[in-house]
Formats: C-alpha cells, structure tokens, sequence
C-alpha cells in the first residue's frame, strides 16, 4: 500500500509515521510519498522522518518530492494537511477581525473564512489531481476548515474524500476521563458542522448517562458552563464557547500579548530546530506545545476500515442526505458514521435539541456561501458570507473589513478582486 502525504512539511508527519508503527500489522505501508510546496520543510521533515522510521522500525520507502502528479502516482491513500500561507497567514485571520472587535480564530468567525478563500482552490487542485493520477484513492483531509473543503471537493470535484477532524470524539475522551470509562465503550449522537457540534444522548456500553452523570461530564470540560450544558442536553464543541461567551473571549484575546498564530510560529521553530538535528531520531518535546494531536489515530483508523472493511464507528464531516431533515441534502454536516470498504455511512440520529437548530442553519448558510465565495473567486459573494456569519453580521464592518483581510492575504487570492 501507497499513502502520500500532501503538506508533509507540516510538524503532524512525525504523529503519523508513530501511528503507522503502532498498526504495521493492519496497515502493511510500503511507501510513503511525502509532498510539500516548501523545499526547506519537506527536506527538514523528510530527513527526521527517515531516521524515525528507522528507529520505529518501520520498513517503509520514502520519496520526497514537490510535484503532486509523482507523489499521487499509485497512492491508495492521499492525506492532506496543507497549511496556505502557513502561521503567518494564520496572524492576519487572528489580528485583523479582533482590530474590528471580532473573535479572530483560525477555523472560526472572519478569521476561519479566510483560511477557507486560502484553502479550497489548493484542494480543489489536489482533489483533480487525485481523479487523473489515482482516481480510486480516498482523500483523508485534515487541512482546516474541513467541513468547507469536504463540500467543496464534494461539489466540484469527483474524488472520494473523508473529512475528519479530531473535535467530534471530545465527548467521548471526556466521558472516559470524568467517569473512568474504556473510551471505546462510549457512543452517542452527535450533530452540527465542523468545529460546530453538539454531542447528545451519551451512552457507555449501550446505558445511556443519568442525570448526574451527565452533569460530571459537563463539569469537567471548561470551555463553556456546565450549567448550559445541562440546559442544552449536549455538550458543545470547545468552538462554541467563541458563540456562547463571545464578550468575554474577545476581551481574553485582545489581553494576550501574543495570538495562538504566534505561539505556535515558536513552538514550530523549536520543533524545525530538532527536526534539523541529525541526531534527532525521536519526536521533539515542542510538538507538545503545538497542540492539534490525536488526528493520526482517527486518520489511519479510517484508512484501516477502509483498508480491512471493518465496521468503524467514526465521526466525520459528510453530505448530509437526510440526517438531519432541516438542513438541505448536498450539506456537509459532522456527524457520526460508520466506517468500511464501502466509505462512509453517516448513522441515524435523535432529534437536534431544539436551541441549537438556529444556529447550525446560520453557519451552514455561511459556509455554503463561503464555498462559492473561494470557487469563483467573488468579493460579492465574500461580502455575504460575511455578513451571513453570527459572529460577524454587520454590513458596515463587514465592509471595512473584508478590504484590509484580502488585501493581507493577496498572494494567495491573486482571482480576488474588492470592488
């Protein structure tokens, strides 16, 4: 089996050669493509990666390259973790809407929309690469926002792709970790968009939580009050506390000396410093201040249930279908599936708690805007999704704004024009 690794500059690469040498016997990996636009950071990365491999024992093959047709070229899987613009891009989409008193976040608000303009056309291009060189291959995509990118690849593309993210199994590591339960013994519904979900109807082993017990999951997670989350019945994903406590975290944001974009521009440093060492055969402390981890296990266990066709349960970012009756069909919803040869089929869910309805309609009316907005290129359309997103909705900033925002991200805009 053939995976390449697009975006394979990226510091998550060593969490996947770890991961790949926990499964050996599931997943017989032969070669590993490892594909990356930035010369430096692909051979940085390459190098420790090769060491690692060595280290783990891992007998795989590696080629480096910066060209998409040869790293495609016989791949099964296709993993993408691309970074347009990378951390210093993220600065803008953080420091930009806080100027104007917005949440500047790099998945949420104004700030997320502007990773998606940067975002879908790379994976767009990726995803037609896909269809000419491997056209079999599923596309396992982690690059942010992946909810937007899993329906505009969806939409406008033919490849398979599976968008996944890490939040959608928060209620389980909670529940294990506030109760002392097996992880694996935890399901329940869960309902929303990417970084925009609600977890509900919590069972371990099949026993749904009590009251009380429900109560000590809620409490032990920080983000948001527990008391809201005894009201809402879910639990919401860690993003909604820019929703649900939107004043206070844009008073926190703006006190920060430095935005989370620059903390990790020096957790990453330290990390490259590492990488560099040829002496460097073990994953650098740093990583652990980069944050984000956890995806490789959701990501080859997916490509092992594909791989083996192994019923999986999974949480996943898939066109809605009926799920959920009051979103449109072609929507791409995060929701729980299970996992095989045959892709991804998203599970039967209990009834959406009624308070939430609102607000997953208005970030999913945003971010079907927000597709058309990166694939045509449109300000117009920019402008709307804007105004269409709850934690921006002001014509007047959505005006001054999205100006200064493109005009920060124009090398990789270059079909953006503000009228």
């Amino acid at each position: 089996m053939k995976i390449a690794i697009i975006g394979a500059g990226s510091s998550y690469t060593p969490e996947l050669l770890e991961k790949l040498g926990e499964m050996r016997e599931e997943l017989p990996v032969a070669d590993i493509s490892l594909m990356d636009a930035d010369e430096r950071r692909l051979a940085i990365v390459g190098g420790f990666c090769e060491r690692y491999a060595a280290r783990l024992d891992l007998p795989v093959r590696f080629d480096k390259t910066r060209e998409l047709p040869q790293a495609l070229h016989g791949a099964d899987f296709v993993v993408s973790q691309i970074r347009v613009g990378g951390n210093e891009a993220r600065i803008n989409d953080e420091k930009i809407p806080l100027s104007f008193g917005l949440v500047g976040q790099e998945t949420t608000g104004a700030g997320g929309f502007m990773k998606a303009l940067r975002t879908v056309p790379a994976m767009l291009e990726i995803a037609r690469a896909v269809e000419k060189h491997c056209p079999d291959a599923w596309i396992v995509n982690y690059a942010n926002p992946t909810g937007i990118v899993a329906e505009a690849v969806g939409k406008h593309s033919r490849a398979k792709i599976a968008g996944l993210c890490a939040g959608g199994f928060c209620a389980r590591g909670w529940t294990s970790l506030a109760l002392n339960v097996d992880r694996d013994s935890v399901r329940y519904d869960i309902a929303g968009l990417n970084h925009m979900n609600f977890s509900y109807g919590i069972n371990v082993r099949g026993k749904e939580l009590t009251p009380e017990q429900f109560r000590a999951v809620a409490a032990y997670r920080g983000e948001q009050d527990t008391e809201l989350c005894v009201e809402l019945g879910a639990l919401p994903s860690p993003y909604l506390q820019y929703y649900f406590h939107t004043a206070e975290r844009v008073r926190e944001l703006r006190q920060k000396k430095l935005c989370r974009a620059e903390q990790v521009l020096l957790a990453e440093k330290e990390a490259y410093r590492d990488f560099a060492d040829p002496a460097c055969d073990t994953k650098p402390a740093a990583l652990a201040k980069r944050g984000g981890g956890g995806y490789s296990d959701i990501a080859l266990g997916f490509v092992s249930a594909v791989c083996n066709d192994r019923d999986s349960w999974i949480v996943a970012n898939v066109p809605n279908r009926g799920t959920i009756g009051w979103l449109p069909d072609d929507a791409v919803i995060e929701t729980a599936c299970v996992a095989n040869a045959a892709g991804l089929r998203p599970l039967s869910i209990a009834p959406v708690p009624m308070a939430v309805r609102g607000l997953i309609s208005a970030v999913k009316n945003y971010e079907q805007l927000a597709v058309e907005a990166a694939v045509a290129g449109s300000a117009g359309l920019a402008e709307l999704a804007l105004l269409a997103h709850p934690l921006v909705a002001d014509w007047d900033i959505v005006k001054q704004m999205l100006p200064k925002l493109i005009d920060a991200n124009r090398q990789w805009l270059q079909n953006f024009h503000v009228h």
